[in-house]
């Protein structure tokens, strides 16, 4: 399996790509929807950038050492939002489409649960890794090789609270 480190940098710079061929589409939308965990740091700063009300549904397909282990998706019961309603033309945001299996379940999970009818929905991802199910609406890269992607906060899925403490202490 090949491998793709990403740095900080790297990674809001591929944010910031992504906000531009939105733009450049012309599409407008009322409402970002950013899946937990993954797409939480693509959607805040989407919301920033386009001042959008930004909803968060929690969604989880990863176990394991390193979360690298895909098993079957477990959608939440609720939208987070602080909106009174969710909005009509929904950008849905993650930080990648790998199989594709979230973003094909959970489009017709926001349609189902909305409480008014939503108008259109397009997907929004960093990487679109050919394996998936699904083409993204918009995507900044697209990976023909399929790699594992190691995106710079994953270091703290290996770590606790001791370690960050013996590493911050190492660093003074």
């Amino acid at each position: 399996m090949s491998h793709l480190h990403v740095s900080w940098s790297d990674y809001h710079h591929k944010i910031e790509q992504l906000a531009v061929k939105i733009y450049e589409s012309g599409w407008e939308f009322n409402q970002i929807v950013c899946l937990a965990r993954g797409g939480l740091r693509v959607g805040d700063i989407l919301s920033r950038i386009y001042n959008q009300p930004l909803a968060i549904l929690a969604t989880s397909s990863y176990s394991g050492v390193g979360k690298q282990e895909r098993g079957s998706l477990v959608i939440s019961t609720h939208l987070t939002m602080t909106t009174d309603k969710l909005g009509y033309r929904i950008l849905l945001v993650d930080d990648l489409v790998d199989s594709g299996i979230t973003l094909q379940q959970t489009v017709p999970w926001l349609k189902e649960h909305s409480e008014f009818p939503i108008e259109e929905i397009r997907t929004a991802v960093i990487w679109y890794k050919a394996c998936s199910v699904i083409t993204p609406d918009y995507y900044t890269e697209y990976l023909a090789s399929n790699p594992w992607i190691h995106q710079p906060f994953e270091k703290f899925e290996l770590m606790n609270p001791g370690d960050l403490e013996t590493s911050i202490s190492q660093r003074c």
